[in-house]
Protein backbone atom coordinates (compact mmCIF):
# COMPACT_ATOMS: atom_id res chain seq x y z
CA UNK A 1 0.00 0.00 0.00
CA UNK A 2 3.16 2.60 0.82
CA UNK A 3 4.75 1.24 -2.16
CA UNK A 4 1.39 2.12 -3.88
CA UNK A 5 0.82 5.59 -2.55
CA UNK A 6 4.24 6.84 -3.22
CA UNK A 7 4.62 5.33 -7.05
CA UNK A 8 1.34 7.06 -7.48
CA UNK A 9 2.89 10.41 -5.76
CA UNK A 10 5.76 10.37 -8.01
CA UNK A 11 3.59 10.05 -11.19
CA UNK A 12 2.04 12.69 -10.18
CA UNK A 13 4.68 15.28 -9.30
CA UNK A 14 6.15 13.83 -13.01
CA UNK A 15 3.35 14.94 -14.89
CA UNK A 16 3.12 18.26 -13.23
CA UNK A 17 6.79 18.89 -13.42
CA UNK A 18 7.28 17.49 -16.86
CA UNK A 19 6.01 20.25 -19.29
CA UNK A 20 8.40 22.61 -17.12
CA UNK A 21 11.27 20.71 -17.27
CA UNK A 22 14.36 20.81 -19.87
CA UNK A 23 15.60 17.69 -21.42
CA UNK A 24 18.81 18.00 -19.89
CA UNK A 25 17.48 18.04 -16.20
CA UNK A 26 15.19 14.75 -17.11
CA UNK A 27 18.78 12.86 -18.35
CA UNK A 28 20.95 14.09 -15.39
CA UNK A 29 18.26 12.26 -12.90
CA UNK A 30 18.59 9.05 -15.49
CA UNK A 31 22.49 9.38 -14.75
CA UNK A 32 22.04 9.56 -10.73
CA UNK A 33 19.72 6.40 -11.00
CA UNK A 34 21.83 4.64 -13.44
CA UNK A 35 24.84 4.87 -10.57
CA UNK A 36 22.32 3.13 -8.39
CA UNK A 37 21.11 0.89 -10.81
CA UNK A 38 25.01 -0.52 -11.05
CA UNK A 39 25.87 -0.41 -7.62
CA UNK A 40 23.17 -2.69 -7.07
CA UNK A 41 23.63 -4.88 -10.51
CA UNK A 42 27.30 -4.93 -8.92
CA UNK A 43 25.90 -6.42 -5.20
CA UNK A 44 23.73 -8.63 -7.36
CA UNK A 45 27.01 -10.18 -8.93
CA UNK A 46 28.61 -10.88 -5.29
CA UNK A 47 25.83 -13.06 -4.56
CA UNK A 48 26.64 -16.69 -4.76
CA UNK A 49 23.27 -17.69 -3.37
CA UNK A 50 19.93 -16.26 -3.47
CA UNK A 51 17.38 -19.36 -2.71
CA UNK A 52 14.33 -17.50 -2.63
CA UNK A 53 14.84 -15.82 -5.99
CA UNK A 54 14.88 -12.55 -3.99
CA UNK A 55 16.97 -11.05 -6.36
CA UNK A 56 15.36 -11.72 -9.78
CA UNK A 57 13.77 -9.07 -10.82
CA UNK A 58 17.35 -6.74 -10.68
CA UNK A 59 17.91 -6.35 -14.26
CA UNK A 60 18.45 -3.52 -16.49
CA UNK A 61 14.85 -3.83 -18.21
CA UNK A 62 13.13 -3.57 -14.67
CA UNK A 63 13.02 0.18 -13.05
CA UNK A 64 15.24 0.18 -10.07
CA UNK A 65 12.02 1.72 -8.33
CA UNK A 66 10.50 -1.97 -8.65
CA UNK A 67 13.19 -3.71 -7.53
CA UNK A 68 12.52 -5.93 -4.31
CA UNK A 69 14.16 -4.55 -1.06
CA UNK A 70 15.18 -1.15 -3.20
CA UNK A 71 12.97 2.11 -1.72
CA UNK A 72 13.94 5.37 -3.41
CA UNK A 73 13.29 8.90 -1.85
CA UNK A 74 10.56 10.95 -3.14
CA UNK A 75 12.68 13.98 -3.56
CA UNK A 76 16.13 12.52 -5.43
CA UNK A 77 14.66 9.93 -6.85
CA UNK A 78 17.22 7.50 -5.99
CA UNK A 79 17.60 4.47 -4.03
CA UNK A 80 17.44 5.77 -0.23
CA UNK A 81 16.83 2.74 1.40
CA UNK A 82 17.60 -1.13 0.90
CA UNK A 83 16.06 -3.86 2.82
CA UNK A 84 17.31 -7.60 2.51
CA UNK A 85 16.89 -8.88 5.58
CA UNK A 86 16.14 -12.59 6.44
CA UNK A 87 16.47 -13.07 2.84
CA UNK A 88 19.10 -16.17 2.98
CA UNK A 89 21.24 -14.15 0.50
CA UNK A 90 24.74 -15.23 0.70
CA UNK A 91 28.16 -13.58 -1.11
CA UNK A 92 30.42 -10.42 -0.48
CA UNK A 93 29.51 -6.80 -0.63
CA UNK A 94 31.32 -5.03 -3.14
CA UNK A 95 32.57 -1.30 -2.50
CA UNK A 96 30.21 -0.09 -5.71
CA UNK A 97 27.59 -0.06 -2.59
CA UNK A 98 29.31 3.26 -1.36
CA UNK A 99 27.84 4.55 -4.68
CA UNK A 100 24.47 4.64 -3.37
CA UNK A 101 25.15 8.36 -2.14
CA UNK A 102 21.57 8.63 -0.75
CA UNK A 103 21.46 6.03 1.05
CA UNK A 104 20.36 6.19 4.60
CA UNK A 105 19.11 3.08 5.71
CA UNK A 106 20.79 -0.36 5.02
CA UNK A 107 19.56 -3.28 6.17
CA UNK A 108 21.28 -7.00 5.73
CA UNK A 109 20.31 -8.43 8.48
CA UNK A 110 19.75 -12.53 9.01
CA UNK A 111 22.08 -13.30 5.35
CA UNK A 112 25.85 -14.56 4.66
CA UNK A 113 27.55 -11.09 3.81
CA UNK A 114 31.17 -11.57 4.31
CA UNK A 115 33.38 -8.68 4.31
CA UNK A 116 34.20 -6.10 1.37
CA UNK A 117 35.55 -7.28 -2.23
CA UNK A 118 38.08 -5.60 -3.83
CA UNK A 119 36.83 -5.44 -8.03
CA UNK A 120 39.00 -3.37 -10.17
CA UNK A 121 38.05 -2.73 -13.51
Amino acid sequence: MERSCFLLSITFLLVLHLPYSSIGTVGAAQTNITTDQSALLALKAHVTSDPHNVLVNWSTPTSVYNWAGAVCGARHLRVASLNLSYMDLTGTIPPYLGNLSFLVELDLRNNSFRGLKSTFL
